[in-house]
């Protein structure tokens, strides 16, 4: 029987580790036990929570600052306790949010030439009162500015509007620790998993739980993102005989689609989905692979591609937003593989094209920095699609194919001609032609005269 191989745009994607030389090497990863990526990064700088003491900090290096670092670079350090996750603002790349075991979050600027040796202690704004304890994730609006997620193992999960400083919203339905939270394209529901097993979709702003429904059977801690583009939740997690597996869910029913198993690890695997491409990225603490994998409309809804691997297990791993990617060199994706020792691994997934055009079919308009709704806007009930931007280089051509001389007829904006103006050009081009004529039999029978007069002169 013959086998035939699932055509995608995406199935040759290689992962290149940078050279050594463009790596972030000398400083001390957290060792903290928490299930957190320990960095973030965004366009301009690319922020490591480090091990400390005596009180939680983080580093933030410009993508310039390659090689070992200063011992004495500046970095953030106005927590008490551990800092547990960063995130960048998507609409501000000077704004990165902190969550600590010290219960609070943290609002933080980074001036565009970095930190230098300052070290930054006093933050922009304090969230502090409403978490008893730890909080393990925060994560902005997709969509809205100022607003900000937090989950804590209190279990509660607070949404805060920034412009006030105030706590809007609270969801108190998980009845243990949370361990994922995701948004949806609009922001208007999260999805959520828990150590109960359970995955839930709730509806954001009035807290109440929309679907629930029985995840993961095995104990570890699994995760969740929301792939809006196809209506699917997509699930990493264990079986009760702690092999890996991952699902996909119906985000209308929470119906499962798909379940499949990937190996016997007991990483617990960290996501990352991209809906440019419609691919998932999974990268395992303790991993020295990454998978990814192609999402499909029909069945069997997801389709592995291949792995990217290195010698060197990875501590965290974070994705730069497409609009910090390399498109000259067709880079659908890049990330940052942080290692136990010290060691930071920029990784560039590309898609090899003869061509060296702008390949439209890898880059459509992705999410722009620009938001889309105001936080009140948000609060007050209104939803709005992110906004979109074009990754076409400046200056390169708008279809990348060579540019069509105009038709006869048409002027140089592109319009027609009014009959009028064509008919009395005609008219015109005819004169000249008919003087042109007569000119030229003139000087016909000017010459055959002299000729004439020539012939006669020799015969004589």
């Amino acid at each position: 029987m013959a086998k035939f191989v699932r055509s995608s745009k995406f199935r040759h994607v290689f992962g290149t580790a940078a050279k050594k030389d463009q790596c972030y090497e000398g400083f001390s990863v957290s060792g903290n036990a928490v299930e957190s990526p320990y960095c973030a990064v965004n366009p301009k700088f690319l922020a490591i929570i480090l091990k400390s003491s005596g009180g939680g900090a983080f580093l933030v290096l410009r993508h310039d600052e390659v090689g070992r670092m200063d011992p004495e670079h500046g970095r953030v350090g106005g927590h008490k306790q551990d800092v547990l996750d960063v995130a960048w603002n998507p609409f501000d790349d000077n704004m990165i949010a902190s969550c600590s075991e010290d219960a609070t979050v943290k609002i933080w600027h980074i001036p565009d030439q970095g930190l230098d040796k300052e070290i930054l202690t006093t933050p922009l704004i304090s969230l502090e009162g409403q978490h008893q304890k730890k909080v393990q994730q925060i994560l902005w609006h997709p969509v809205a500015a100022n607003v900000l997620l937090s989950a804590s193992w209190d279990p509660v999960i607070v949404i805060w509007n920034l412009e006030t400083a105030e706590a809007v919203v609270e969801i108190d339905c998980h009845p243990d620790i949370i361990f994922s939270v995701s948004w949806n394209a609009n922001g208007s529901l999260i999805a959520t998993t828990c150590k109960d097993k359970k995955i839930r979709i709730i509806d954001a702003r009035k807290g109440n739980v929309i679907h629930e429904a029985d995840g993961h059977e095995g104990a570890k801690p699994q995760r969740v993102a929301f792939c809006s583009e196809f209506g699917y939740l997509f699930s990493a997690g264990f079986s009760k005989m702690s092999t890996r597996q991952y699902a996909i869910w119906n985000v209308e029913t929470l119906e499962q689609l798909a379940l499949e198993e990937i190996d016997q690890s007991n990483a617990v695997l960290f996501i990352h989905y991209d809906p440019d491409t419609k691919m998932i990225y999974l990268a395992g603490k303790g991993d020295s692979i990454i998978r990814y994998y192609e999402l499909a409309p029909e069945s069997p809804h997801c389709h592995w591609l291949t792995n990217y691997s290195s010698n060197v297990p990875q501590r965290g791993v974070c994705y730069m937003p497409k609009r910090g990617c390399n498109v000259k060199i067709n880079e659908v994706a890049k990330c940052f593989k942080l290692v136990a020792k010290g060691y930071c691994e920029p990784v560039s997934f590309t898609v090899p094209r003869k061509s060296e055009l702008f390949q439209e079919d890898l880059f459509p308009p992705t999410q722009s920095d620009e938001h889309s709704l105001t936080a009140d806007e948000w609060f007050d009930g209104k939803d709005a699609d992110p906004k979109k931007i074009s990754l076409r280089p400046e200056g390169d051509a708008a279809t990348g194919k060579a540019a069509k001389k105009p038709k006869k007829g048409l002027t140089a904006l592109g319009k027609k001609a009014p009959k009028k103006e064509l008919a009395a050009k005609a008219e015109e081009d005819e004169s000249e032609l008919i003087e042109m004529v007569k000119q030229l039999k003139l000087q016909v029978e000017a010459q055959e005269k002299r000729i004439k007069a020539l012939e006669e002169k020799l015969e004589s």
